[in-house]
């Protein structure tokens, strides 16, 4: 008796495409050739149907903050079937903290009162102090500052305006840095984007494919990382509750205590994704996409979930 043919009945479905952008800072150009080359890399019909998680940092640096936020802006209409994520970076924090779309803090704490623990800096900062300062977030001051020294000794270039760099923003909307104008010239669905992005995204079941094979994981999304020693569950409700009271938000802006993975994290499959740090850097299930760092001479990168694949702006990719 012949043996009976296997049913093709259970086809197993693929992993769901997952991508994860890096820190764009301003580079139109470098967004479109990435977008291009994302686009020219996977199956139409899976592509169509990803989840693009962008990792934030889209302004100050380069010249096109404007357009970039644009272009982020019109994707859900292009591409409608795709599932977009937008997460907060530092640099859009500050942003968004200057143009006054941040949520009040929760605990009923003016903002500043955040001032106060680093008010020694604000001479060698040049916080700002023009229209509506008097009750700005920290971090809006500083973006909107006038910087004292012409030289990052750290990064080996010249600030651009401010600490944060963002002259290249404001002059992307036709205002000098540091010009109230901006407030009055950024258009209400550029404020919105400001105002709706998130501090932190999860997705439950996002695949990964390393030696071990294919993995099923939990992936956390956050532009910085997540702190070291202290209870994630806590750093989730935060990130998630957007609380503004504090004068700096450690996952959007924190260096060494937000590069690992935190312990608590390792006990089930994990990925931690984030940018930031200006580095390419995977090592287990922590990601971080940022190898451009907002030099004009560095890519703009971007990873895919499961194959682990990197695509850049700069790679010449045929279909």
């Amino acid at each position: 008796m012949a043996e009976a043919e296997p049913s093709n009945n259970s086809v197993v479905a693929e992993p769901r495409l997952v991508i994860c952008v890096g820190d764009i800072h301003g580079y139109i150009k470098k967004l479109q050739n990435l977008w291009s080359n994302l686009e020219s890399q996977f199956d139409p019909q899976h592509f169509n149907a990803a989840t693009i998680i962008f990792l934030g940092d889209y302004c100050d640096r380069g010249p096109d903050a404007k357009k970039v936020l644009d272009f982020l802006i019109n994707l859900p209409s292009k591409y409608p079937n795709q599932k977009h994520v937008f997460l907060s970076g530092n640099h859009d924090f500050a942003f968004a903290a200057f143009v006054g779309v941040l949520p009040e803090p929760q605990n009923g704490v003016s903002f500043k009162e955040g001032w106060k623990k680093y008010e020694e800096s604000e001479d060698r900062e040049g916080w700002y102090k023009g229209e509506g300062y008097e009750n700005m977030h920290l971090q809006g001051r500083r973006w909107a500052g006038h910087i004292k020294a012409r030289f990052n000794t750290i990064k080996g270039t010249e600030y651009q305006g401010s600490i944060y760099d963002a002259g290249p923003t404001f002059a992307s909307y036709g205002v000098p840095h540091g010009s109230s104008d901006l407030m009055k010239a950024v258009p209400d669905d550029h404020k919105k984007f400001l105002a709706d992005m998130v501090w932190i995204h999860e997705e439950d079941d996002v695949c990964i494919e390393d030696e071990e094979g294919i993995r099923h994981c939990k992936l956390i999304a956050v532009h910085a990382g997540l702190e070291k020693g202290k209870n994630v569950g806590e750093q989730l409700r935060f990130l998630k509750a957007k609380e503004t009271h504090l004068p700096k938000i450690e996952g959007l802006s924190g260096r060494k205590n937000v590069w690992d993975i935190p312990e608590e994290l390792t006990e089930k499959p994990t990925i931690v994704v984030s940018g930031h740090h200006g580095k390419l850097h995977i090592e287990g299930l922590r990601l971080i996409i940022d190898e451009g760092g907002g030099f004009e001479n560095k890519p703009v990168a971007a990873i895919a979930l499961p194959s682990m694949k990197l695509v850049r702006d700069i790679d010449n990719l045929t279909k």
